[in-house]
């Protein structure tokens, strides 16, 4: 899979909350955001997955 570089700018206190979150993972600032992102991305097709079905199959 090809990757492309995203840079993000963010203040001090976030960071500083990211990196401790992704140590308490045992992981990397960056493994920590892109699965972050990920889990976002999945949750957000999911859902409209789930709207269509129920659109599909006259769900109230």
């Amino acid at each position: 899979m090809e990757s492309t570089v995203l840079s993000l700018r963010m203040d001090g206190e976030l960071l500083d909350r990211v990196r401790r979150r992704a140590a308490r993972s045992g992981m990397s600032v960056q493994d920590y955001v892109v699965r972050a992102l990920v889990k976002d991305d999945f949750d957000a097709r999911f859902e409209a997955a789930v709207d269509e079905t129920e659109r599909f199959y006259g769900g109230s």
